[in-house]
């Protein structure tokens, strides 16, 4: 019989998700995958199959990495690869990366007015995933994706310093709350002290070098956000002339925020940046430059920026067009195989050190 469509899109449970990608791909099928495709090494060695099963089946295996197309994320790549406004990146060390990326998240969150109701599984590291293999995955993508556009990255270039990983702690009326259920399923009997307290493994941190240049990039989860608060983001790229700075603290009214933050006081150095920042400015026109004490804010036109829902639609044109056209860059396979490694290797690294 005739197959119903081209493409499988792979969400949810992480679990089995190395499975079922390389079984999709084997049976003709593309592969549109929510991140993260794989949730530990012997996920990694799988995904590594799934790649050579797309190659010799002219497939397509693409994970979706919505945080590319969020426009401070896109414009402090922008930045980064102006010399009169940036420099060059430092090499940076593990004391002072060069590169740092940190998000905070909130397990009970509202959204569209209503609680999110989270299954059970999401709050189980063995079928979720750790936090240092889970929502890491979009900050390591980001360090690739940033510091080396479009170079194809080696993983005998990346080397994990250190990592480490430790839980979230919730009661049973918070998981009630979250998931609906009246009680702990026997899946999560492991995690669970006391009979009451849930012991979540989802948060993460790791230090490594990546072609000589060291980043850091951490997740935490937290239970609930204070009234009025909500998620953060912050992310530095160090420059030799500039660091540019996103902030997304109660100073930005919990939005994302870019700053340029000049490295000396040189007076001309302001003078550069100006003219230099209109290279921008034609590719973003709205674009303009405000002065927050000795840094500099970009401030953004409201038709820029989306939501989160709105880069899941940018993503799946993206696929789409590599699909269509065949003209996925050559970049992108070999640094979603470093990406995973690094994150797989990172959870290898924090286990064995406990």
């Amino acid at each position: 019989t005739e197959k119903k469509g081209n493409v499988v899109v792979l969400s949810e449970n992480n679990k089995k998700k190395a499975e079922y990608i390389v079984s999709s791909l084997q049976n003709g099928f593309n592969v549109f995958a929510d991140k993260p495709m794989v949730i530990n090494s012997k996920g990694f060695e799988k995904l590594k199959e799934a790649f050579a099963v797309a190659k010799k089946n002219d497939l397509l295996l693409y994970d979706i990495m919505t945080e590319r197309y969020e426009i401070t994320t896109q414009l402090q790549k922008e930045l980064s690869m102006i010399p009169e406004i940036f420099g060059t990146l430092e090499k940076g060390s593990i004391d002072n990366p060069a590169i740092t990326k940190e998000s905070v998240h909130h397990l009970y969150k509202y959204v569209s007015g209503n609680v999110l109701t989270r299954p059970a599984w999401f709050l189980d590291a063995s079928q979720q995933g750790e936090g240092i293999v889970d929502v890491m995955t979009h900050l390591v993508d980001l360090v690739q994706w940033e510091a080396f556009p479009e170079k194809i990255i080696d993983t005998n270039n990346i080397k994990i310093n250190s990592a480490k990983r430790w839980t979230t702690d919730i009661g049973l009326s918070a998981f009630q709350a979250i998931t609906k259920l009246d009680k702990f399923p026997l899946y999560l009997d492991n995690n669970i002290s006391n009979d009451t307290i849930l012991h979540i493994f989802c948060n993460g941190e790791i230090n490594y070098t990546i072609n000589n240049v060291y980043a850091k990039t951490s997740v935490t989860w937290r239970y609930k956000a204070p009234e009025g608060t909500g998620d953060t983001h912050y992310s530095i790229m160090r420059g030799t002339k500039a660091n540019l700075v996103i902030r997304q603290g109660q100073e930005e009214n919990y939005k994302p925020v870019l700053y340029i933050d000049p490295v000396s006081a040189d007076p001309g150095y302001k003078l550069m940046l100006t003219t230099a920042f209109t290279k921008l400015r034609d590719k973003y026109p709205g674009l303009e430059l405000t002065s927050v004490g000795k840094m500099m804010k970009v401030i953004i036109p409201e038709k820029y920026i989306e939501g989160h829902e709105a880069h899941f639609a940018r993503v799946t044109e993206k696929f789409l067009g590599y699909l269509k056209n065949k003209n996925i860059p050559a970049w992108e396979v070999p640094n979603m195989i470093a990406k995973y490694y690094t994150t797989t290797k990172a959870l290898e690294l924090a286990l064995k050190n406990e």
